[in-house]
């Protein structure tokens, strides 16, 4: 009981109590008066004052548990924000579905655009529609189109199956009374089958999976590791769940109940104990002592029954919640891609740029490699790629950030580091007398595309370095770029790039020499 109810409780007790001392103070000395002179009299009005204090309290009582009651229903059905609830996440998800629309728009593909802007007009329909997907997810043969043929009363595929029947998601619709949404049951093929096709109808499954609005996750035991990750990712992305035990006419009710309360600790923490049950959709026939064949009846009422309680009481929010989720994750999708494009078009601007300054450096050799003579075409490289992520620099900001950069690159020790890496690398592939004029020139291309790469990293998280600051992004690129793979493959372009063209130089200058002698 609210405590405001007690305390008007206790007062109002108090005053009844001292008006009824009052008037049966009063009302006995006027009896005493009547009694004599008029017994019938005074007998009347005995039953007056008893009345009078009997309606008093039962007044008092009718409205502290009756009327104040029925108010506080009333003032809680007006603040209850269950049905402002999905009228907001729709909103939300309407929301996030324009935004995840002018993120498309920025998709070069043509192919990849119209198929997420075809999602995306898919989740506005279920928007509008609203009707609540049921999805029956879990192993192959686990019962799950025999529940499918319980629930709905008739058969709508072959019973025990072998892995692999259900080969695509087939719906079927159901009325639920007091539900004015539209039911879809959707069965699902197995998970866990071999082969390259069982991988396929597993990720099928998957995906129908994470867009269900209510999810039956079926076994037909205690839940193995392989079953429990997948339902696991699955509560964690925000997939209202029940853990259906199918198959429990085959176990001793002790054994049942050991194995539910097994499930249940498994998956403590993202099902509830109420949402793991016991069914039998296709119960094993049975042999009488005539030789008849006993056919029993599904037992899945628990099943409906949880059903029912969670789509009655939680249906709108998981309409509203699933719709939602998926505009996330489409979002989330056009986010990836968009980062995808944005960082190859980063990476053509950096492979331009480490050649140009490979180029300026080689051209006017300087007696110890320094990033700072690039400064120009780093800064230049900034702008450029602060450009592709939707950043303006100015020339004088951009050039800031390089000479801080090739700061950072020196006193990591980064540029002795390449000098070291690329000579040993460079003795290896071009003639000695050549090494010498190079070096500082792939040097510098070097060092160009740690930059380049780190700077990337800069405008993909929005201006800013991280927990670890430049230093860390910038060690990191150090090591992601100097594993042997990546060395060759950065030797030959540099051959290709520096070393041939100054050979070919050297030649023309030699031959020019010769005929002049």
């Amino acid at each position: 009981m609210p405590l405001s109810r007690i305390i008007t409780l206790i007062v109002g007790l108090i005053v009844i109590l001292g008006l009824c001392l009052w008037l049966i103070d009063s009302f006995s000395r006027l009896y005493w008066q009547f009694s004599y002179s008029a017994p019938l009299l005074g007998n009347l009005l005995l039953l007056l004052m008893i009345l009078f204090v009997g309606a008093l309290i039962a007044a008092f009582v009718y409205y502290v548990f009756v009327i104040q009651a029925g108010e506080n229903r009333r003032r809680r059905r007006r603040e209850r924000p269950s049905v402002q609830i999905p009228a907001a996440k729709s909103e939300a998800a309407s929301s996030t579905l324009e935004a995840v629309r002018q993120q498309v728009a920025q998709i070069q593909d043509e192919v990849t655009r119209q198929a997420l802007l075809s999602k995306s007009r898919e989740i506005e329909t279920n928007l509008t529609r609203g009707e609540i997907q049921v999805v029956i997810f879990g192993t192959g043969s686990a019962g799950k189109t025999s529940l499918v043929n319980a629930v709905m009363g008739r058969v709508v595929g072959k019973v025990n199956a072998p892995m692999g029947t259900t080969r695509v998601g087939e719906t079927y619709c159901l009325r639920l009374k007091g539900l004015e949404r539209k039911i879809l049951i959707t069965d699902t093929p197995g998970i866990l089958e071999a082969g390259v096709a069982g991988t396929e109808r597993e990720q099928l499954a998957r995906e129908m999976a994470t867009e269900a609005n209510l999810l039956l996750f079926v076994v037909d035991n205690d839940i193995r590791q392989s079953e429990y990750e997948p339902l696991r990712a699955l509560a964690e992305i925000g997939k209202r769940s029940l853990l259906v035990l199918n198959k429990s006419d085959l176990y001793t009710d002790e054994d049942k109940e050991a194995i539910l309360a097994r499930l249940r600790q498994r998956v403590r923490g993202f099902i509830a104990p109420s949402d793991v049950v016991a069914i039998a959709a296709n119960p094993q026939s049975v042999k009488l002592e005539n030789s008849e064949i006993f056919q029993p009846e599904p037992e899945i009422f628990p099943l409906l029954r949880r059903m029912a309680a969670i789509l009655r009481a939680e249906g709108e929010d998981l309409v509203a919640d699933n719709i939602l989720l998926q505009s996330v994750r489409l979002g989330e999708e056009a986010r990836k891609l968009i980062d995808a494009q944005r960082r190859r078009q980063a990476d053509k601007i950096v492979d331009r740029f480490q050649w140009i300054g490979a180029g300026v450096v080689s051209v006017t050799p300087l007696p110890v490699v320094d990033l700072l003579a690039t400064a120009a075409v780093n800064a230049q490289m900034v702008v450029e790629i602060g450009r592709v992520y939707g950043c303006e620099l100015n020339m004088e900001n951009a050039k800031e950030l390089a000479l801080s950069l090739a700061k950072t690159l020196a006193s990591l020790g980064i540029v002795k580091g390449a000098l070291q890496l690329l000579t040993t690398a460079l003795q290896l592939n071009v003639a000695t007398f050549i090494v010498g004029r190079v070096i500082q020139g792939v040097t510098a291309a070097y060092l160009t595309r740690i930059a380049g790469k780190s700077f990337i990293e800069y405008f993909r998280h929005d201006q800013d370095w991280g927990d670890g600051g430049m230093t860390e992004v910038v060690q990191r690129q150090f090591q992601l770029n100097r594993r042997d793979e990546f060395i060759k493959i950065f030797i030959q372009q540099a051959i290709a790039r520096v070393v041939q063209p100054l050979a070919d130089k050297a030649e023309v200058v030699e031959y020019d020499e010769e005929v002049e002698n």
